[in-house]
């Protein structure tokens, strides 16, 4: 018998089919082994899943036998979908499930439920118990006179998949993503299973308080991205355009009932990772290289196959490789929050690549390993991307020596795109600087250029004119100390904005002076 379909070889299949003719189309959708969905069938297992973004609905844990929360619809309601919930129950206590995880599996896989009360239905509607009970394998059963939870029992039984496309079900999967999953784990056990799903949701969905930021991160890693990228980031960007693609986005990575499902389709290796041989040991050694076991999900959510790496032949030596860049022991927790890319295959060997271009723009190793310290996300940076943005700063003056200075101290630069560069380039034009003093400005206070204009620039220019300083004062002034731009107005100006005397030779009135006079004590103190 079949595993993964009606347990019936083709020839007799057709046997069936040729003697019910006059069913209507839809009743032969028992006899077609298909997903119960029309969604074109996932890629390779190797590559991910594509499927289409499910809805988020929220639901219970499946594996917490005494949760309370909201369990997904029925849609086979009562006593019909009872006694078959009751059915799937004792297939999967024999399969080795406990009674309270059995319980919640069975109520949170409706579409299987379904799928086997309708099997059940079409057998006993056309009488057709005797022709499918004679492809059967194990000992003939006189099904018609057994009950319906009996038969719902036994239909269970003959899909072969020891409970684990129930489990898939539970656990938030489309069933035609289960089916195809379940066929990867068919090699595993039904109580191996639970367990490992159990630890694997603590270990990728206990960073509360951190949700926010887990997605905020996701997205800039994509955002600075601009390399030839390895599959691991390859699996890792689809996952991402999954979340993407569902309500929520990437702000929700880091919600349990919102991404595992998707974790899992893009991820089934994950399944078959030993809980105490791998996973464990895994979550040691992150703890072990500085990450905080509430930050480890972070990691994981944002570079899912990092779980894959073997910690001797891969983690070890990627760790130690980013010695190069001057990161020390005590630094690789921290860098790997940041940016947990930077043990990917590709994102290390583009470090190689950066260190040649601004070799040849005589900048020391020594500071560019502080701009990587800084943003890690350099590393995802192309040199045709950085080469536009530096050819930026040499239209305004700003020569190789000048460069150190703009990279140490504000290296997220390199990572803008010409086009937003020039935005506050022409801003600065629009106050009224000419090219010479806006790249003198960049290289005293390079953060500007990596402001925003219309959210910070301007309102801190409209604030300062509206004030008193007048446009023609306002380059005079901004040329003189360009850190106001980046003040804050409400905690720094606005309690500085006191009336005072001034000397007439500044042309400014006497509350702008002191504002100045006291801006500068707070700015160089």
């Amino acid at each position: 018998m079949s595993a993964w379909a009606h347990p019936s070889p083709i020839a007799a299949r057709l046997r069936i089919l040729s003697s019910i003719d006059r069913l209507p189309s839809a009743s032969l959708a028992f006899f077609i082994p298909s997903p119960v969905n029309s969604s074109p069938p996932p890629i390779s297992l190797s590559s991910g899943f594509s499927v289409n973004p499910r809805r988020f609905q929220k639901g219970r844990e499946w594996f917490s036998a005494a949760s309370s929360g909201r369990n997904p619809p029925a849609l086979v309601e009562g006593p019909a979908g009872e006694e078959a919930r009751e059915a799937i129950m004792e297939m999967l206590q024999e399969f080795g499930a406990s009674k309270g995880d059995s319980a919640v599996i069975a109520t949170n896989s409706p579409k299987y439920i379904e799928m086997l009360v309708g099997n059940v239905r079409e057998l006993d509607e056309h009488g057709l118990w005797s022709s499918w009970n004679a492809e059967m394998e194990e000992e003939r059963v006189d099904f018609m006179s057994l009950s319906f939870k009996k038969k719902v029992y036994h239909m269970a039984k003959s899909k072969g998949d020891g409970g684990i496309l129930p489990l898939l079900e539970s656990i938030g999967l489309k069933l035609s993503s289960a089916m195809l999953i379940a066929r990867y784990l068919s090699s595993e056990r039904l109580p191996e299973l639970i367990e490992k799903v159990k630890f694997m949701k603590e270990m990728l969905f206990s960073s509360s308080g951190y949700e926010v930021v887990i997605g905020r991160n996701a997205r800039r890693m994509m955002r600075h991205l601009s390399i030839f990228i390895d599959e691991d980031i390859q699996s890792t960007l689809s996952f991402f355009e999954k979340m993407e693609a569902r309500h929520g986005g990437l702000n929700m990575i880091a919600y349990e009932d919102a991404s595992f499902p998707y974790i899992i389709e893009s991820f089934p290796r994950l399944l078959l990772c030993s809980t105490e041989n791998h996973l464990k040991p895994f979550v040691g050694f992150l703890e072990l290289v500085g990450v905080s076991k509430e930050r480890i999900s972070a990691i994981l959510l944002s570079f899912p196959p990092i779980i894959f790496y073997d910690i001797e032949k891969e983690m070890k030596p990627r760790i130690h490789s980013l010695e190069k860049a001057g990161i020390g022991d005590k630094d690789i927790g921290r860098m790997l929050l940041k940016y947990p890319w930077i043990l990917s295959s590709s994102i290390q060997g583009n470090y190689a690549n950066i260190l040649a271009f601004f070799y040849e723009r005589k900048v020391p190793k020594s500071s560019v390993d502080l701009a990587i310290k800084s943003w890690p996300h350099l590393l995802g940076c192309s040199i045709q991307k950085m080469k536009s943005i530096v050819e930026q700063f040499s239209e305004l003056g700003v020569n190789k020596k000048m460069l150190v200075p703009v990279i140490t101290s504000s290296p997220q630069l390199l990572l803008k795109k010409p086009h937003e560069f020039l935005e506050v380039v022409s801003f600065m034009e629009e106050v009224g600087f000419d090219g010479k003093t806006i790249g003198r400005i960049l290289c005293r206070c390079p953060e500007i250029f990596a402001a925003n204009v219309d959210n910070t620039l301007r309102k801190k220019v409209n604030f300062l004119t509206d004030f008193g300083i007048s446009k023609d004062c306002l380059p005079r002034v901004i040329r003189k100390y360009p850190e106001l731009l980046l003040l804050d107005i409400n905690n720094t100006l606005m309690p500085r904005s006191q009336n005072a005397s001034a000397p007439r030779f500044l042309n400014v009135p006497g509350h702008i002076f002191h504002l100045l006079i006291s801006l500068k004590v707070c700015l160089f103190s």
